[in-house]
Order: C-alpha cells, then structure tokens, then sequence
C-alpha cells in the first residue's frame, strides 16, 4: 500500500511518475535552491558507507531509501538483476532516507545499523526489504532477534542505539544535501538518475549510452548558474570575430536572405535577421512576460514593501542612463537612441553574479533579478510607445479581438496551453502588419495565461495514493502488465492540475529561449567590424550610450534607492552594503540583448547602427568589469550593522 499523507515516497515500477508530481506527492516543504541538487554531497568511502562490488569498480550505484516505503521494496529486485548482470563492474552503495512522518521506518534503519559487521547489515537489509509485503512490527523483532539484539546488556545496547542512530542521521543529512525529495532516489556514477526504475532504463544509463551522455551533459550544463550568460558570450565572440574576417561579407549575406512562404497571389517573406529579431524574439518577450506575471502575482513583486527598493532602483536606472544620453546628444537623427542605454541583460548580470558565489548576499541577487523584471516591463513599454512604425488601424483592430478572445478564454477558465497558442500566432502576424513591433505579441500573450492558485496537495496526493493502491491490486494477474487506461489518465490528470498553464509553459520555454533563441539573436546581431570607418563621425552617439550605461545605470541604480530608503517607502536589508549595491548597479548597466534590440529600433542606418552596436558591446564590458570589481573588493565591514528602516545611506 503506498505511503500516508507526509511520506516521501516515490512510486512503483509499473507506473513512474514524473519528477515534478513525484516531488510534489512526497510531502513535506519544498527543498531550497541550494538544496535542489543532482549530485551526491560526499563520495563513497568503503570504510563507511554500506557497499556490495569490489572498490574499484566502474561503476557505482547509491540508493538512498527506506524499509518503509513500498517503491523501495519494488524495486529492490531490479537492483538484484543489475548486480547479477553486471557484476564485478557494479558498486551498489545503500543509504538510509526513512519514509517522512514514520517511526517504523525510522526504527527499522537504526536497526539494520546495529548490525555489528557488514555481512549483518546486509541480512537485516534484505530481511527488512523482503520478509513480507509491507514492514510491520513482526518484521523488526525477528530481525533484532536475529542480531542478538536482546541478550545484550544494557550499556553496551545504549551504546549500539546511539552509534546506530547518528549513523542514520548521517544518512538522512546527506539525502538532503544531495536533494532527495523522495524515496527511492538513485545516484550513478555520482550524478542523480531521474528516469525509469526498470531494469533496462538502469542498464542503459549505467551503460553511458550516447543518448544518456547528451542529455546528462546538457542538464548539467543548463544546472550551472552561469550557463546562460557563457552561451551567449560564446555566440557574441563568434558574431564578433567572423565579422572581423573574410568570412564577413558572407555572414552579413547569409542573415540578410529572404525566407517566407506564398499563399495564392500573396507571398510573406523577411530576411533570416528579421525572423530571429521579429519571429523568434517573441520567445524571448513571451518569457519575460511570463515571468513579469509570475513576480508581480506571486514573487517578489507581489508586496508593496518587498517591491518598493528593487522598482526604484529600476526606475532610477532607466531614467538617468536616458536623460545622459539626451544631455551628450544633438537633436537630429541620433536623438531617437535614448532607450538604447536604459535596458539591463539579466543573463548577462545573474552569470557574474553566480560566478562571484558568496561574495554576493542572497538579498543582494534578489534585489538585482528584481530590478531587472522592473526594467524588462520599462524596456517593454519603451519599445511599443516609441519604437514601433506606422499604424495600420485595421490590423490593429483585429490584434484588439484577438486579445478579447483571449481574455475570454481566460476568464471561461480554458487551461489548455494550445488554444491560447494558436491565438497568439495569429496576434503576433496582425501586431507585425499593425506596425508595433511584432515581439509585443508575446508579452500580450502571457498576460492571458492563466495563473491558478495552488493546488491542494494533500487531496490530490490521496487521489495519487488511492489510484496507485488500487492498481497494485492487479499487479500480479496474468495477462495484464498495467497500468489501466483510467489510471493513467487519471495520473496524468493529478499532473496537469499541480502545475497552471503559465508555470507548465514558462517551465518549457524559458529554456529554450535562453539556450536558442538569445544565442541566434547574439549571432544575428552582435556583429560588428571594428574599423576607424565605424568610429569615424559616430564619437558623440558612442559616448552617449556607454555614458548612458556605465556611469548611468549605477547612479540612477544607487540615488533612487536611497532616496526610497530616505523616504520610507523602502527597506534596505542589513545584508548587502550601499557598496554592494552600488556593484549590482554596475552590472545592471550590461545592456546587451534588450540594449542591441531598441538599437537595431532607433536607428535605421547601417552605419549608426554599427556605432550603436560597438558602444553597446564596450560599455557592456566595462559595466561587467567594474560591477566585479566592485562587488569582489566590497568589505564585510561595509554591511549596515541592522536593516535601516528610514535614513540616508
């Protein structure tokens, strides 16, 4: 029978359920980022741990389980058949991860740790996993009956208990450094293993097939903090170097070619460039969108208090860098450039940030991830009220309807994802020939997705628990392999109800715009020749923006915080000092991605634009240098001694 309400416990091997609803099932608070890893917190050591294979094998497999848990004992057989297969290639390690809320559980693990000798731990082990179909109180006393448990004198058991249970302790500490969630998780070769529990599914990723090695190098790669912010200064550099080659005038080509598609007389066609910034792009502003939402309902947004600091300093941000750049600009042509330096690249930012590690408080990340949401909807508002061209009512007026449809959908309580796509589709073409720029789409979009509130967790884990209960029922009948249709609907059922459209699609696109989308658009637009030809004449626009960015984003970033602080509509945690502060600010002027976006809006010349580009590029590098600097030289002496609750700096 599966586990009670509490237990952390995964599911049996005719039905595994996905991570995301096995998580959620297991009860309890949800682990920390800094929990949630995939690695295991300390390596095997032979002298400690509980090992069955030689030392020196290739290959290791760690169980963190429990005797209670019904999954455990399912799957205790599969790691018989991977032992009888691959044999002295194969370490298998167990370590104790007693079912949540259960005493038996956890008197049944410091009870298997009182075996005085390897050899007896493994009897108890197998004993305790196999004596009978669920653990029960018989179990326990004919196990501690086999260990001789009883004819010790008392001291001596008073000592077996202790040494037993901080071993188990131990164990469970590990667990959750290691982020287990639930019962049983696996470990190969060091890494955690998150796909089925049947025998070939182990084989093959104990194999090291070239399928598992791809998907674990790339969910490794996409776990580090920084990823986002390497791959697109790797597609930046490359942009940079190819245009700076012979190579350049077949780039520029290969991007300025046409693609499209004809429909009877008619024939939609844009170059490569226009689709990644006008097409793809929307991807990028979907996200954002989505992520706007999701702070402004339920994150860091959401209160006045936690708001107040991290909008003025966005909006401080914003303002200066702009009114510089209108300060060192002429009127004329250029003068349209003043929302280029405005923009921050939060890949760009959280990458230094996450490389600084420790130096960098929590707060301190908080209030600049913050900021930047802020200044993606300021970025946003600047692009659709300033930087769109002329205006076909018409389509315009379609673009209108197709927004009533979907706030109907949303308000009719539609939760599937595809209407709403389909809809945005058409948004987007009617946005595009309206005249805004077609990007707006996707933050549109996103606006009207729904958000549910949460779920209840214990209902549905008891509908999980009762589904699951009654199909172990069939089991062992011939003829039948199961799972049900009906159960399986109705998991994948539970499944969709525990995640909201907006969440379900922010978690599937979200990746895909960073690791695609933004690096073709670095690709299809950092690019610039470093030539006297490109600085010539362009002396005052580039001074303008890297002004706007470098010296800007940090004084508007600092003064306008301040001056929330001052005020009292803003806290200042005691965390982080007025320096550290000043360091985000510092990397808040890499404009990057949403900086080379407006540039590519305000200026239509090529020869502006390439000027525009190198600035923007150049500023972002000192930007990065100095918030590093900055933030790395930032003294534990400069932290406020307790969160001021109104005062200057």
């Amino acid at each position: 029978m599966p586990p009670g309400p509490g237990a952390a416990c995964g599911a049996p091997k005719r039905y595994t359920l996905p991570a995301g609803l096995a998580g959620a099932l297991a009860g309890g608070a949800p682990m920390s980022q800094e929990e949630s890893r995939n690695r295991l917190d300390r390596p095997v050591d032979e002298a400690y741990d509980h090992v069955l294979g030689p030392a020196g094998a290739e290959l290791t497999l760690v169980e963190y389980g429990s005797y209670a848990c019904p999954y455990c004992r399912e799957v205790n057989e599969r790691i018989a058949e991977l032992r009888d297969r691959f044999g002295a290639r194969l370490r298998y390690v167990f370590r104790h991860r007693p079912v949540t809320g259960s005493d038996l559980a956890r008197r049944a693990a410091e009870l298997a740790e009182s075996a005085s000798d390897p050899q007896r731990f493994w009897e108890a082990h197998v004993a305790l996993m196999t004596r009978s179909e669920s653990l029960n109180e018989d179990d326990l006393r004919a196990v501690a009956d086999a260990l001789g448990l009883e004819r010790e004198d008392p001291d001596r058991a008073a000592a077996i208990a202790r040494r037993a249970r901080a071993r188990v302790d131990a164990d469970v500490a590990s667990a959750r450094a290691s982020g287990v969630m639930y019962t049983p998780t696996f470990f190969i070769s060091g890494r955690r293993y998150d796909g089925a529990w049947d025998e070939s599914s182990f084989a093959d990723a104990l194999h090291g097939s070239l399928g598992h090695r791809v998907r674990a190098a790339a969910f490794d790669f996409a776990s580090w903090a920084p990823s986002a912010g390497v791959l697109l200064l790797l597609a930046t550099v490359v942009a940079m170097v190819v245009m700076n080659t012979a190579l350049a005038a077949g780039f520029d080509a290969f991007w300025a070619q046409p693609f499209g598609f004809v429909l009877g007389e008619g024939a939609f066609r844009m170059s490569l460039r226009h689709w990644v910034n006008d097409g793809l792009l929307t991807v990028f502003f979907l996200v954002v969108g989505l992520e706007i939402k999701r702070e402004l309902t339920v994150g860091r947004l959401a209160g006045r208090r936690s708001a107040a600091l991290p909008i003025a300093a966005a909006v401080g941000g914003m303002a200066v860098p702009a009114l510089l750049y209108v300060l060192l600009v002429p009127h004329g042509p250029w003068s349209r450039g003043w929302g280029v330096p405005m923009a921050t690249d939060t890949a760009f930012a959280v990458a230094l940030v996450a490389m600084l590690g420790r130096r960098v408080p929590v707060e301190l990340r908080v209030l600049l991830t913050a900021a930047a949401i802020v200044d993606d909807i300021g970025a946003i508002a600047v692009v659709a009220a300033f930087y769109s061209g002329s205006l076909d009512f018409g389509y315009l007026g379609a673009a209108a309807a197709l927004v009533v449809a979907l706030a109907l959908l949303n308000r009719a309580g539609v939760y599937r994802v595809a209407p709403y796509l389909m809809l945005g589709i058409a948004l987007w073409a009617c946005v595009h020939a309206g005249g805004l720029h077609a990007t707006l789409a996707g933050v549109i979009l996103a606006l009207f997705i729904p958000t549910r509130p949460p779920p209840d967790y214990r209902t549905l884990m008891a509908q999980a628990d009762a589904i699951l209960a009654d199909e172990a029922r069939y089991g062992g009948e011939a003829l039948r392999h199961g799972p049900s249709a009906a159960a399986l609907r109705g998991l994948d059922a539970i499944h969709d109800r525990l995640e909201s459209p907006a969440a379900r699609m922010l978690r599937h696109v979200a990746p895909r715009s960073t690791y695609v989308v933004l690096p073709l658009f670095a690709l299809a637009n950092a690019g610039v020749p470093i030539t006297i030809d490109v600085l010539h004449g362009h002396e005052p626009l580039i001074a303008a923006i890297m002004a706007g960015l470098v010296l800007g984003k940090p004084l508007g970033f600092v003064l306008a915080s301040a001056l929330a602080v001052w005020a009292g509509l803003a806290v200042k945690p005691a965390a982080y000092s007025w320096r550290q502060v000043a360091g985000a600010g510092a990397l808040a002027g890499i404009g990057f991605t949403m900086s080379l976006f407006i540039a590519g809006q305000a200026f239509p010349a090529a020869s502006d634009f390439a000027a525009a580009k190198l600035a923007v590029l150049a500023a972002s590098l000192l930007a990065s240098l100095a918030g590093v600097l900055l933030l790395r030289g930032a003294a534990r002496s400069d932290v406020d001694a307790g969160p001021p609750q109104v005062g200057t700096p």
